[in-house]
């Protein structure tokens, strides 16, 4: 069995219609990321299918546990001996019209250790592209913070709209997170005005890595997704990025850094607010 190694992998797509395109690229670079030494990897929101309109995605919703695209991520981790943050699975609830966007996580060994379901869900309208998003309409909300033990240390899940809401990164903390693994599918415009900015600031603020793994291209729908996709240490660096197309960055996760950083500049000691 491969040991897991502390260097992490955001991956990047651009993924369309035809599940089985995308998940023989997501094999893809899942392999170039193992090649290149990253023992954790993160798929990017809707990985394995962005359809004409959001309403799509229910049609491909499987049962918590068993279903092609879980099982899929499962054989993957399994086969490369690494750890796997699935992105986000639609995954059925007893509303018929509507699906979960759960995150899943997969061990070297295949097996099944975190689920978070996406909490905040992206309802806006974007006038200058005039571009309407309603998931609230397609997706049913979570409502449980997650953070799990792996060998990378305390590993907590968040998912795109997510990171605008720093309480959810503060609850996290309650938990004692150590690396943030963020799926996202940021638009062009939101992600231009700031994405790298709010990557960084849930960094910085929880002195915690952050693997953002992003959307990065133009969509059949015709939708266009900022990639970026990046990993930050916990003083704030940018590590590894790449800005678009179809891709991997990797970069290693310094437990030693993070530990002296913590120490050295202990404001995680010094809250004095806290969330319930």
């Amino acid at each position: 069995m491969k040991t897991p190694v502390p260097k992490a992998a955001a991956i990047q797509m651009a993924s369309g219609p035809n599940v089985s395109a995308n998940l023989l690229e997501v094999e893809r670079l899942a392999e170039e990321a193992a090649s290149a030494g990253a023992g954790l990897l993160v798929l990017p929101e809707n990985f394995a299918f962005m359809g004409l309109a959001e309403r799509d995605i229910v049609g491909i919703g499987e049962a918590d546990g068993a279903g092609p695209l879980q099982e899929f991520l499962a054989q993957l981790a399994r086969r490369l001996g690494v750890w796997v943050v699935g992105g986000t699975v639609p995954i059925k609830v007893p509303a018929a019209d509507k699906v979960r966007a759960a995150c899943l996580v997969f061990d070297e060994q295949g097996r099944s250790v975190a689920r978070y379901d996406k909490i905040h869900l992206f309802d806006v309208h974007l006038i200058e592209t005039d571009e309407h998003y309603r998931e609230s309409e397609t997706i049913e909300s979570g409502d449980r913070v997650c953070v799990v033990d792996s060998p990378f240390g305390r590993l907590g899940l968040a998912v795109c709209y997510d990171l605008r809401f720093p309480e959810l990164f503060r609850a996290m903390q309650d938990q004692g997170v150590d690396v943030i693994a963020l799926p996202a599918a940021f638009t062009a415009l939101t992600g231009r005005a700031h994405w790298a900015t709010l990557v960084r600031a849930r960094a910085v603020e929880n002195l915690s890595y952050v693997i953002a793994a992003a959307q990065g291209g133009f969509h059949v729908s015709g939708r266009e997704t900022y990639g970026h996709s990046q990993v930050v240490d916990p003083w704030g660096n940018t590590l590894a990025q790449l800005p678009r197309g179809t891709g991997v960055v990797t970069a290693v996760l310094d437990p030693e850094f993070q530990a002296a950083t913590r120490r050295n500049f202990p404001c995680l000691k010094h809250r004095r607010l806290h969330c319930h």
